[in-house]
């Protein structure tokens, strides 16, 4: 993003920006957060928990003592953690100029149309979800949910699949009924900066097979290492890409460089489903094109 075109934001107005992983937004984050004086939050649903810096791309010790920064790795391993919760600590820092930055498109989506109020899902549901999820049985989630939550979710996306499942399990209605009696949004789409990252899958590619090589680098294998003798791969936080392949090395099921190929494809795979997310939902957003 040019100088000129950081000038022309608003200062007051929140200043969102979303965008696949490796794509640059953190550090554009901290160059309009430094020129505005702004407060940079966390809008990665990974970045948010304490065990994951490295592998999560949090911003390092010295960017956070540069600037202000919020809603990164305030939570542990094993709490549980939902956009409902990030929603509710993001609206105690919008009486102070942001610029809220990260990849979890749910948690914009939330911030900018509101969030459903759905219950809390009772724990035999959500174990029964789990165990279908772990099984390979998302194809039957999938048969079993309402026609309109499927046309709206990222169905490739196991978590979105086992989300919309157990709403609609707990509930009787599905996730988009819930979703239509959504209250009003934190911060309406007219009333902020919104820009979405839209790079190309080449140059992004390239970014993220050197990025995962500059994690190992600075101690990527130590993190996950330090995290092994705590490691369930049914918690939330264990969905740290990377995470899953390095444990499985450390393991000893399979070598280093086969790791990191996984490791780095299973990345690229999630780019691809941030763009069509980006893409469906976020069409009105201010499109910054990268590569």
């Amino acid at each position: 993003m040019t100088e000129a075109r950081i000038h022309l934001l608003s200062r007051e107005l929140p200043v969102l920006i979303a965008g696949p992983t490796a794509s640059g937004k953190s550090a554009l984050a901290m160059e309009i957060a430094a020129r505005h004086g702004r407060v940079i939050v966390n809008a990665d649903a990974l970045q948010v928990y304490a065990c994951w810096r490295i592998l999560s791309a949090r911003p390092s010790l010295a960017d956070e003592a540069a600037l202000p920064h919020a809603l990164y790795g305030h939570v542990e391993r094993h709490q549980p953690y939902s956009v409902g919760h990030w929603l509710r600590q993001v609206s105690s820092l919008l009486d102070r100029p942001v610029v809220i930055v990260g990849g979890t498109g749910l948690y914009f989506s939330a911030l900018t149309e509101g969030l459903a109020p759905v219950p809390e899902i009772p724990a035999p549901v959500r174990a029964r979800a789990d165990a279908l999820r772990l099984s390979g049985q998302t194809a039957q989630m999938i048969a079993e949910i309402d026609a309109e939550t499927a046309a709206r979710i990222d169905l490739a996306n196991p978590a979105r699949v086992q989300r919309a499942w157990e709403v609609l399990q707990a509930t009787g209605l599905g996730l988009s009924q819930w979703q239509q009696a959504a209250p009003s949004p934190l911060v309406p789409l007219d009333r902020c900066e919104a820009m979405v990252m839209r790079p190309s899958v080449a140059w992004l590619n390239a970014r993220i097979d050197a990025r995962f090589s500059a994690m190992l680098e600075a101690g990527a294998l130590a993190e996950v290492a330090a995290e092994l003798p705590f490691w369930d791969a049914n918690r939330p936080s264990a969905r740290a890409i990377g995470a899953p392949e390095l444990i499985s090395y450390l393991q000893g099921n399979c070598d280093l460089a086969t790791a990191e190929g996984s490791a780095t494809l299973a990345t690229r795979q999630y780019a691809k489903r941030q763009r069509t997310w980006f893409r469906s939902r976020m069409k009105s957003w201010r499109g910054i094109e990268l590569g």
